[in-house]
């Protein structure tokens, strides 16, 4: 399960380098970030309930702050 994690930060370094080279900064930032954390958490090697608890909590964080985004900042496209 530890090594999913560094997979993880290996896909976001990816989306965050796409980014980097489609000038949108916050979106690299943001991405390069969560590469730093999943490398790091990647090597700690937690116990593998420890390792989806983590995920599902990520997982939820990143819902909720993609919904709140769009429908309060984004607003109403009509």
């Amino acid at each position: 399960m530890a090594r999913m994690f560094r997979v993880l930060g290996f896909w976001t370094l990816v989306i965050g380098l796409m980014a980097f080279a489609g000038d949108m900064m916050e979106m690299a930032l943001l991405f390069f970030i969560q590469t730093a954390v999943f490398v790091l958490l990647g090597y700690l090697n937690f116990s593998e309930r420890t390792y989806v608890l983590m995920f599902w909590g990520y997982m939820v964080v990143t819902f909720v702050g993609f919904s709140y985004w769009t429908i309060f900042v984004m607003g109403n496209p009509f």
